[in-house]
């Protein structure tokens, strides 16, 4: 037998559109399946009909036959021998009418009984359980009792936290779910096993038909030969296997309901973890019922649960009753991170690949909102298109020591560490070996580059004497920390402005600038420290390479949110795998007479050699500054499109075109 079609009872729960899509397939079936289950019963019937009215008319033969000799006929010469045959001939209808009767019982007993009980019974039950199966979670009622209470209990305030209020809401949920779950569970079975029982239901009538047939014959003539008893026998074989493998399944799917309603409440309750959740962070697709935020107005939004899933590098959204979702985002090469939203908790927002905010979606509990956050992190690294995107997001999210690659691995591309582009001009690759230091015999510890139990910021701060700077002087000050138009009169004399979108992953104190292993470190603790702290949150900014200074300001406000002088820049590296992780060490005076070292570290929408090499042009730019034959050579050496533009300036799409470019200055690159 070919394996039969069934609805998996763990899917039961999630209630998913799939799962509801395949329901309908399911309930379609069974519609049909009544439809022709009541027009094969009237046939039935009318067998049936005409074997008991076969029955009444050999019956009422049989009493004519005999009557014939209490006639009066007028002429009743040579009767005697008429009535001895009809008396015969009613012997052998009284004989056949109790074949026909013997009949008659047979197709009532093994024809038209089962039929009869198979459509009262389990279309019946079905029908009854799709009744009930409606009342609890059907299209008409919209999963009323639950949707109310999710929307709920995803009111509940965020700062003002009430857990009295919090458990009600929950066991409401919870009580809403278990009786939409049994609902559901008990439906199922019963639509499994309509799928067994309907091949039994087809058969086994028409088994009891042609043995009663045969028998019928067999007394009568010997008509049916034993070729017609073998088929009959394997068919009533291939009934009774079926009656095996139906009580079999059974069996099965009442163990499996009975486990899946033994589970503990915290099953039903959201967020019943929230203390020590298990979190998977090696996804790389995910599906589930999200709250998506949509605006109705300047000030006033609007949050509506839908199911998203993930399918290749797509989000997916598929409203209930619909036959297939629909794109929301593409996710490849976009950010995520968590959001404060209104009184909403465990949001997060999708932000574009040119930095544009998208769309803002809410998760049911803590560990489904860092699960997505973690999935969606990984489709956007393009992890689903290797060979083995499981092993590769295990790799890329290896908490602890393994939470990025060891440090030894980087000392392997020692010499093309330091920024480079891949220019055909050879001069600028030789410019570049200048500032990078040679890959040394021995690789330094991690101990000498950067002290253990360093604290990590993950906040962008102002080193002391740049607030200082900021704040010297008789100019006055904006409370708010915002910067005057004429604070960086650089950027208006600089011969170098390339702006690069960044979000800000940590910085911490080092011990050394000697070498560009001290970036390497920094990049794998401060990963690290994000991956076992839980830290998705990344503040983002634009960072403006100068020829005397890197800046970093707020795309919203365009406020300056720190300053560097380049001449404070001592070392700058990308990372060799992880391409738009890039970092760069400040060396800072300190009040008492000593220098202070910090390393910074960013995530780049661009590659991070870009930002390595505006860095490093920056610095020769000063370098060659006070010899103007120096510097025009130098400028000249930079390679131009044909608009006359420099070529590594204009790497970052440029919205507006139109203004007109300083020969002496790189056109801006737009975020």
């Amino acid at each position: 037998m070919p394996a039969v079609d069934k609805l998996l009872l763990e899917e039961a729960l999630q209630d998913s559109p799939q799962t509801r899509s395949l329901l309908s397939v399911f309930e379609e079936d069974a519609g049909t399946l009544t439809d022709y289950t009541n027009q094969l019963l009237q046939a039935m019937q009318r067998v049936y009909g005409a074997q008991n009215e076969m029955c009444l008319a050999t019956q009422q033969l049989s009493k004519q036959l005999l009557a014939y000799e209490k006639q009066n006929f007028a002429l009743g010469k040579g009767d005697e021998e008429v009535i001895s045959t009809l008396h015969y001939f009613s012997k052998v209808v009284d004989e056949l009418n109790l074949l026909h009767t013997e009949l008659a019982k047979q197709l009532a007993d093994t024809m038209v009984l089962p039929i009869i009980q198979f459509r009262e019974k389990d279309l019946t039950e079905v029908s009854t359980l799709k009744d009930l199966f409606g009342l609890a979670s059907n299209d008409v009622c919209l999963f009323l009792e639950h949707d109310l209470s999710m929307a709920k209990y995803s009111r509940l305030p965020k700062k003002k936290e009430n857990e009295k209020v919090k458990t009600e809401v929950g066991k409401e949920v919870a009580a809403a779910r278990r009786k939409q779950h049994l609902s559901s569970l008990q439906y199922y079975c019963a639509l499994n096993a309509l799928q067994y029982r309907k091949q039994m239901a087809m058969m086994e009538p028409m088994i009891g038909f042609a043995h009663g047939q045969i028998n019928f014959f067999k007394k009568g003539a010997e008509m049916f030969s034993k070729p017609m008893d073998s088929f009959l026998s394997s068919v009533a074989d291939m009934v009774q296997s079926i009656q095996v493998e139906l009580e079999a399944e059974a069996e099965k799917m009442r163990v499996s309901q009975q486990e899946l309603l033994s589970v503990d409440e915290s099953v039903y309750t959201p967020d019943s973890d929230v203390a020590a959740p298990q979190i998977n962070r090696n996804l790389i697709q995910k599906a589930g019922y999200l709250n998506l935020r949509n605006k109705t107005g300047l000030v006033t939004t609007t949050w509506e649960r839908l199911y998203f899933f993930t399918q290749g590098g797509n989000l997916m959204c598929q409203p209930r009753g619909a036959v297939a979702g629909g794109l929301i985002q593409d996710l490849d090469n976009c950010s995520v991170m968590a959001v404060d939203c209104e009184d909403r908790r465990y949001c997060f927002q999708i932000t574009t690949p040119n930095g544009k905010s998208g769309i803002i979606l809410q998760a049911e509990s803590r560990k489904e909102n860092e699960e997505w956050i973690c999935a969606i992190n990984n489709i956007s690294r393009q992890i689903y298109l290797t060979d083995n995107p499981e092993a590769v997001a295990i790799k890329l999210n290896q908490t602890a020591l393994q939470a990025v690659t060891p440090i030894t691995s980087f000392g392997k591309k020692q010499e093309s560490s330091c920024p480079s582009q891949n220019l055909k001009n050879s001069e600028m690759e030789n410019e570049n070996d200048k500032i990078v230091p040679k890959a040394t015999a021995r690789l330094p510890e991690a101990e000498e580059l950067i002290a253990p139990g360093t604290p990590i910021q993950f906040d962008i701060v102002l080193p002391a004497t740049e607030f200082l700077d900021q704040n010297r002087g008789s100019r006055r000050t904006n409370p708010f920390g915002e910067t005057e138009d004429e604070s960086f009169p650089e950027a208006e004399d600089s011969l170098l402005q390339q702006m690069f979108i960044v979000r800000f992953l940590g910085s911490m104190a080092v011990k050394t600038d000697s070498t560009t292993e001290v970036i390497y470190e920094a990049m794998r603790q401060v990963l690290a420290a994000r991956a076992i702290h839980n830290i998705f949150r990344m503040t983002e900014s634009h960072l403006m390479v100068t020829s005397q200074s890197l800046r970093l300001i707020d795309p919203q406000t365009q406020v300056s949110r720190a300053n560097f002088e380049l001449t404070s820049v001592t070392q700058f590296a990308a990372h060799q795998e992880n391409k738009r992780l890039v970092g760069f060490v400040i060396r800072v005076p300190e009040s008492t007479g000593e220098e202070s070292l910090s390393t910074y570290i960013f995530e780049s929408n661009s590659e991070g050699e870009k930002i390595c090499y505006a860095i490093n042009l920056g610095k020769e730019i000063i370098e060659v500054q006070k010899d103007p034959e120096a510097l025009a050579q130098l400028m000249l050496s930079i390679p131009l499109t044909n608009d006359g533009k420099y070529v590594l300036l204009n790497d970052q799409p440029d919205d507006n075109d139109d203004g007109n470019p300083n020969e002496h200055r790189g056109a801006e690159s737009e975020a």
